[in-house]
C-alpha cells in the first residue's frame, strides 16, 4: 500500500508531513532548491500529491511560511506584555530583527512579496499583531499618528533594515543598524509619558490625545452615536492624529 494512501486517511497528518519535509528543503538547501519535485521526495509521496492538497506550489509557500511563522510566534511569546507598550514594541522589533538574520529563508516567505503581489497570509497576521501592539500605545496617549500610519511606519522600516541586513556579508553588518533604526522610529510615532517634557516643536501634539480617544471609543460598544457619526469622529480623530506628520 503506498504512502499517499495510507495518509490520505488523516489529511492533516499528510499536510503536516509534507511541510516539514517543504521545510527541510528549505533549512538544508535554500529557496532555490525549493521545488514540488525536490519537496515530494522528501516527504516520500507522489508530486500530485502536494498539488491535490496545496493546490499548486503557492498554496505549499503559503503553508510553508505559516509553519516559520508558528517558530517566530512561539520565541515571542517569551516576550511578557508589561505595563509599558512602547517597551514592548522595543522589544518586538529587537525580535522582529533577530528572526530575519537567524532565519533568513524563512523571513523572506513571511515578509517578502508573495507571488500574487501582496503579503503572505503569516505577514498579514505579522502586521495584524504589530497592529495591535501600537494600539495599546494608543490607549495610553503618546502616539503621534494614527494607528494604521504607524503600523505602515514600522513595518515598512523593519523589513527594510532586516532585508538590508539580510543582503550585507555579515562581516560587512554594522550591528547597529537596527538599533539606531530602532530607536529613530520609536521617536517618530510614540511621544514621552505625560510625566516628561515634550520636545518643543514635537509634531502631532493632538496625536496622543485623539488616538487616546479613538482606542478608548473602540472598546465602548454603547456609543449614543449613529453610524454616519461614528465615521465622521473617526475621520476627524484620524485627521487630527495625523495633522502635522510628514506626508510627501
Amino acid at each position: 500500500m503506498s504512502v499517499d494512501m495510507v495518509d490520505d486517511r488523516n489529511p492533516e497528518a499528510l499536510a503536516r508531513k509534507i511541510v516539514l519535509a517543504a521545510a527541510d528543503v528549505l533549512e538544508k538547501d535554500g529557496l532555490d532548491a525549493m521545488s514540488v519535485r525536490a519537496v515530494a521526495a522528501r516527504a516520500d509521496v507522489f508530486p500530485p500529491t502536494i498539488f491535490r492538497v496545496f493546490k499548486d506550489k503557492d498554496g505549499l509557500l503559503e503553508a510553508l511560511a505559516d509553519y516559520g511563522f508558528e517558530r517566530y510566534l512561539q520565541s515571542k511569546s517569551r516576550l511578557p506584555q508589561s505595563d509599558d507598550p512602547v517597551a514592548d514594541l522595543r522589544a518586538a522589533w529587537d525580535l522582529h530583527v533577530e528572526f530575519g538574520l537567524m532565519q533568513p529563508a524563512y523571513y523572506a516567505l513571511v515578509f517578502g512579496p508573495s507571488r500574487s503581489g501582496g503579503l503572505s497570509r503569516a505577514g498579514r497576521k505579522a502586521v495584524a499583531e504589530l497592529q495591535r501592539m501600537i494600539t495599546r500605545v494608543a490607549v495610553t496617549g503618546r502616539l503621534r499618528m494614527t494607528v494604521e500610519r504607524a503600523t505602515a511606519v514600522m513595518h515598512a522600516a523593519g523589513v527594510g533594515v532586516v532585508s538590508t541586513l539580510i543582503s550585507t556579508p555579515p562581516e560587512q553588518r554594522d550591528p547597529g543598524t537596527a538599533g539606531v533604526s530602532r530607536d529613530m522610529v520609536l521617536y517618530a510615532i510614540t511621544a514621552s509619558p505625560a510625566a516628561e517634557p515634550e520636545i518643543t516643536g514635537a509634531p502631532g501634539n493632538a496625536a496622543g490625545p485623539a488616538m487616546a480617544l479613538r482606542a478608548t471609543l473602540a472598546e465602548d460598544a454603547e456609543l449614543p452615536l449613529s453610524p454616519g457619526e461614528k465615521l465622521l469622529l473617526l475621520e476627524l480623530l484620524n485627521r487630527l492624529a495625523d495633522t502635522g506628520t510628514a506626508t510627501g
